[in-house]
């Protein structure tokens, strides 16, 4: 997929547009924003854009009409509109009218992010030119928490809830975070990937993962011994280094490789996750929910 891709935001709510616009721009498209129809249009007379961002429902020019304008001087743009949650109508009126397609809101930004690489790959039928690989679904490794084997739990904590900064849910928007972590060595090489099974499996006592106890020891099972034990686990986890506890058996895949690929390997090694590579090169992560996405495209 090329690069440099230009994406017009449309919506008469302020918060909303610039708070998807940014989002937007993090994952590395040159987003532009118009508050209203008419806006929409005279940016598109100035400048070329590869997708609009159409809501339904705008004061003024609504996006129905701004759809036909925007055709009018670029017929080559694609574009998503914005729907009511729900509204079957709307979204069949807006394919019947020349969008490409449609997500209702709440808008989840990781399932807009799909759906702008999908419409990038239609052909001029409206199918597919080629199915999508690794690379064209990943999370880039960029926009992933990050952290060194060496930190403490503590500190793998922190980073996972700084990447919560900004986070918005609303009506309108819905922003999924990440709930994993990718794990360098000290020579910035991928080591493992911490995830939140791993707390939880590590939160344990020593004595649930040893050898089956005897009739007398497995009093120790019993949650009448368990009181206060998760706020005493927890205190002696977050010192720990997070190399102890992670996941290292990565599951690596090809930039080039396909979905079904990457399904096949998460139905068989039942992981959620796998590690793109193009070489030795960590490019990014395909989680199951980018699976789901392409999945939920194709059959909707």
């Amino acid at each position: 997929m090329k690069k440099d891709i230009k994406v017009l935001m449309v919506d008469d709510e302020e918060q909303f547009r610039e708070t998807t616009a940014k989002i937007l721009n993090k994952k590395g498209y040159q987003t532009s924003m118009a508050a209203s129809g008419e806006e929409a249009v005279e940016i598109i007379k100035k400048s070329r854009h590869d997708v609009a961002i159409l809501d339904i429902q705008m004061e003024g020019m609504d996006g129905y009409e701004t759809l036909k304008k925007i055709k009018e001087i670029q017929p080559d743009i694609r574009v998503i509109m914005l729907t009511g949650h729900g509204s079957f109508k709307s979204a069949k009126e807006s394919l019947s009218r020349g969008a490409d397609d449609y997500l209702n809101k709440p808008c989840d930004i990781d399932l807009l992010n799909q759906k702008i690489k999908s419409i990038l790959m239609l052909g001029k039928d409206g199918d597919y030119k080629t199915e999508k690989l690794a690379k064209d679904v990943m999370i880039h490794a960029d926009n992933y928490t990050q952290i060194f084997g060496t930190a403490t739990v503590k500190d793998a904590l922190k980073a996972i809830m700084k990447s919560y900064d900004g986070y918005i849910a609303s009506s309108r928007l819905v922003y999924t975070v990440h709930r994993s972590v990718l794990v360098y060595d000290e020579t910035l090489k991928l080591e493992g990937v911490l995830s939140i099974r791993n707390l939880i499996e590590a939160l344990r006592p020593t004595y649930l993962t040893a050898a089956k106890p005897s009739m007398a020891d497995s009093m120790r099972y019993s949650p009448l011994f368990w009181v206060g034990l998760f706020t005493s686990q927890a205190k002696k986890l977050e010192q720990m280094q997070v190399r102890s506890i992670m996941s290292n058996s990565l599951i690596k895949v090809d930039a080039e490789a396909n979905l079904m690929e990457i399904a096949n390997i998460m139905a068989e090694q039942k992981v959620r996750r796998v590690v793109v590579v193009d070489k030795d090169k960590v490019l990014g992560v395909v989680r199951e929910q980018e699976i789901f996405f392409e999945l939920a495209n194709i059959i909707q």
